[in-house]
């Protein structure tokens, strides 16, 4: 492993569209009671369905603590009926399974058929959940297994606070990436500066507020995500009694005035929202957005909600090239986040 002092930008390189092609995606597994407080064992078995969709069309790479926790996942992904030979783990222990988050932003150079890695300050959204110090270092852990160049930009940025269309244009929030707990030595400017030079990207979109109950101060990818290099879906709230709806309004008239990194207007799909998800007294941030895009399948958080098949249908439209799949994601957003959120893609070259 070889610590690149330039600029990933400057070499060439750029943070792929999750729609582009993979060779793998990393997971940490769950296992902090605290993120699913009397329910972490019901999430197993979807959890592992998850794996075995997205299994069948790439690699996936799961990090664990130990051989106890090896053994653990391999019974519940037998159960599901998982391709055990596209599965491989890692022994890089974490604190927590967010691994949208900690993990490493994989970034490629097309032309010299290269890989780097962008190893981003991780400190669980404003210090909310310490110790993150194990999930701090997964990046390094794997830039070392793969024998990758590592960048090390040395600012606080999280992977489910960006989305990429590839082409030169990242999605972001203000609510997130300008909270005073995440960088608060730093302008918008200069956080766009960093955009620009660590994920290869000349046009920087941002939104406003993310939805209620997301604990990550607004992530974007709760909100709205690229389903190809010119179209977003976005949420929308049609209940005007709920506390969604102004702030979701608001970031679409927001994206209805936003161009391309070529000037064009963005292709903009809407979204429906479930109805509230609430457990325990508390609205979890439950949102049909926060699907992942595996080469094979779209995978996407379902709630046994009314607007879950027209979710999809609308999902589905998007994607013609991919199946979309609905897992049931009620107990999995009792952790806050959902397949995105525990997800992170290794393109290939």
């Amino acid at each position: 492993m070889t610590t690149i002092k330039e600029t990933p930008k400057s070499l060439g390189f750029f943070f792929p569209a999750e729609f582009a092609r993979h060779s793998a995606t990393w997971l940490s597994w769950p296992h902090k009671e605290a993120s699913w407080p009397g329910k972490i064992e019901t999430i197993f078995p979807v959890y592992a369905d998850f794996i075995r969709l997205v299994a069948e069309g790439e690699k996936v790479n799961i990090n664990v603590a130990d051989e106890a926790m090896k053994q653990k996942a391999l019974d519940y992904l037998q159960k599901a009926g998982a391709d055990l030979a596209n599965v491989q783990f890692f022994f890089h222990p974490t604190n927590d399974a967010w691994c949208r988050d900690h993990g490493p932003a994989f970034l490629i150079n097309p032309k010299e058929k290269t890989k780097m890695v962008v190893k981003w300050n991780y400190n669980a959204w404003g210090d909310k959940y310490p110790p993150y110090d194990l999930d701090n270092a997964i990046p390094i852990s794997i830039a070392k297994e793969n024998r990758l160049p590592l960048a090390m930009p040395g600012i606080v940025m999280e992977g489910g606070s960006v989305d990429f269309n590839g082409k030169g244009t990242v999605l972001t929030t203000t609510a997130c990436l300008l909270n005073p707990n995440r960088n608060p030595h730093l302008t918008q400017k200069e956080i766009e500066k960093y955009l620009s030079e660590y994920y290869g990207v000349s046009n920087i979109l941002w939104l406003g507020d993310g939805i209620v109950g997301d604990d990550t101060d607004g992530h974007i990818d709760d909100i709205t995500r690229f389903v190809d290099e010119n179209t977003v879906v976005t949420v929308v709230e049609e209940d005007k009694k709920d506390a969604n709806y102004k702030p979701l309004k608001e970031n679409l008239e927001t994206l209805e005035k936003m161009t391309l990194e070529n000037g064009r207007s963005l292709r903009i799909v809407e979204l429906p929202m479930p109805s509230p998800v609430i457990y325990q007294e508390q609205r979890l941030p439950a949102s049909y957005a926060n699907f992942y895009i595996a080469n094979r399948y779209v995978v996407v958080p379902t709630f046994r909600d009314k607007n879950d098949e027209r979710a999809l249908s609308i999902l589905s439209s998007c994607f013609p090239d991919r199946k979309v799949v609905g897992l049931d994601s009620t107990d999995i957003i009792w952790g806050l986040g959902s397949f995105h959120c525990l997800s992170q893609q290794e393109p290939h070259i």
